[in-house]
Formats: C-alpha cells, structure tokens, sequence
C-alpha cells in the first residue's frame, strides 16, 4: 500500500477552449491516480470543452468570471481534498509523474511542490517566454528572495492548508506569480521538481499573450511588492524624493552660505515640499507595515489551522 492510500487528491484543471486535449488530460490522469476525481473548470469556453471532458469522466463546473485568477480562486473554495494536483488543459505536462510528485509532497511535509518545466522542443517553451519567465522570476527573488526557477509553471500540487489560505486576488494569469509569494511570504515548506514539458498538440493555440501578461504579471509584482513589503516600497520612494529635494536644494544652500541670499525662493519653497513628502512616504511605510505584519500573522493562523500533509494510518 503506497502512502497516498486513504488520501483525498483532486486533480484541478482550468479550462479556457481546450476541446482538443482535455479528453487527453481527463484519460491520463484517471490513468495514474485512478481513485482521484477530475475536476475541470471551464472558463466561458465556445468550443466543446465541457462535452468533450464529461464524455471522459471529469466533474465539470462552469466559472463566469473570465481569467485564470479567477478560476484558481474558485477551485480552491469549491473542492475539498487533502491533496490538489493542478495542471493546464493544454496537455503539455507529463500526468506520469503525479503520483510521485504527490508521494513527495506527504513525504517531506510539503505545502506546495512546482513542477518545473524541461524540454528540447523550441516550440513547446519558445525564447520569448522563457527569457520572460526567466526574468519575472528574477524580479520576485529580487524583492521576496530566493524563489523557483520556474515560476510561472502551471502544474503545482498543494496541501489542503495551502489551498484554504490562499487569497487569490489576482484576475488573470499573473495568479502563478501570487501563488508564489503566497508561499514565500508564509515560509512555507516547498519544493520544484523537473517534469518534462512538450508542446501544443497541432490546433491547439495558446491563451498567453507573451507582452500583454508579461505586463500584467510585472505589475502585479510590483502591487505584491507594495501589499507585503510596504516599509520597503515606501522607504525606496521616499529616498528617491529627498534626493530630488537636496539636489534641487544643493545650489540654494551654496548660494546662502556665500551671499546670506536666497535668489530663488519658488524653487526653496518646492524642496521643501519634496523633503515634506518624503517624510510623510516614509512615516506611511511604517504605518502599513505594522498593519501588513498584523494581516500576515492572521493569514498565518488561517494556515496552521489545517494539519501538515503527512502519511495516514489504514
């Protein structure tokens, strides 16, 4: 008897116009894990999404709120397992490996395992998106430190305290980024283990626009960076404004000391409501972060209510 014996998994999949591969997803899945439900959520598709997924056996329900963010937000609040498998319905990741992946997360304890894209096809991962990945992943280590080599892998597992914390205030793609930080913020226990990634069948067309949600992913970093790290952000702007107010004020200051004059009274007067205002960011920052270590302790608490994933007795 293997240790997912007596374990509820649920494996999860977002949907957006997938009537080519979810068939494929449904079938392989129920292959490996047979004792595992599919839950396909279908995001307002207008092909045959849903027909095709119920004809191969998975639950499906229907998520009007168009985005990713969105769909993962209600996936959370609508199963309830101990385990949650997640994967795209774009039949791009290796199903094989799930039982593994899900053995290792009861294993060690785990709250979240990535499973990190490897491929030799160019056209399953092309350059754009991983130069893209690759720095958006950079700029998440930059701010909440070491973070995934692959950050915007959309196949993850979960425990179920992971999946009852989570917030999910994102609306589109940038959901993976948050997912994320949510681990970071919370120390979580995590793992990224190498899966084999292939491309798109032929016909199938990825929802991915590579500058648009670049884009987007990039301001939420930015709105996380804000949210979790206020003291930081608001320091950073402040710093920025008192050295634009003693640049400006630099030449005044010069000028008095020489003359006892100052010609320029409009400009004394704008350094002084630069140096107000960088004051006031940095008083700001100090205020949210003891609100944001407050909401951070409650979100804490929310996620050590659950148990550790761990092994069952029979």
């Amino acid at each position: 008897m293997t240790i997912l014996a007596n374990q509820r998994i649920a494996i999860i999949v977002p949907c957006y116009n997938e009537a080519l591969t979810i068939g494929a997803i449904v079938r392989d899945f129920n292959a490996c894990l047979p004792d595992a439900p599919v839950y396909v959520f279908d995001n307002n598709s207008t092909d045959a999404t849903v027909a095709v997924a119920e004809a191969a056996g998975a639950i499906v329900r229907r998520v009007p709120l168009q985005g990713k963010g969105n769909v993962i937000r209600r996936m959370f609040a609508d199963v309830d397992a101990d385990i949650y498998i997640m994967v795209d319905g774009d039949d791009t990741y290796d199903a094989s490996v799930a039982p593994q992946l899900a053995e290792k997360l009861l294993r060690e304890g785990l709250d979240m395992v990535v499973g990190s894209r490897v491929t030799e096809e160019q056209a399953a991962y092309r350059f754009g998106h991983r130069f893209g990945n690759r720095l958006l992943t950079g700029c998440v280590a930059m701010v909440f430190g070491n973070t995934f080599g692959d950050m915007l892998s959309g196949y993850r597992l979960f425990s179920r305290r992971y999946a009852k914390s989570f917030a999910a205030h994102s609306a589109g793609f940038e959901t993976e980024t948050e997912l994320t930080v949510h681990a970071l913020e919370l120390r979580m226990p995590v793992a990224e283990v190498p899966t084999v990634y292939k491309s798109r069948p032929e016909g199938s067309v990825s929802k991915l626009n590579t500058y648009r949600d670049g884009a987007r992913i990039l301001m939420m970093i930015l709105k996380l960076f804000k949210n979790e790290k206020p003291l930081h952000f608001y320091a950073l702007g402040a710093l920025l404004f008192l050295l634009l107010a003693v640049g400006l004020a630099a030449p005044l200051l010069q000028t008095y000391l020489s003359t006892g004059l100052v010609p320029r009274v409009p400009t004394a007067v704008l350094c002084t409501g630069i140096g107000l205002f960088s004051v006031l960011l940095l008083c700001c920052g100090l205020i949210l972060d003891t609100v944001t270590k407050g909401r951070i302790e409650q979100k804490r608490f929310a996620y050590l209510s659950l148990p550790a994933p761990a092994p069952r007795q029979s």
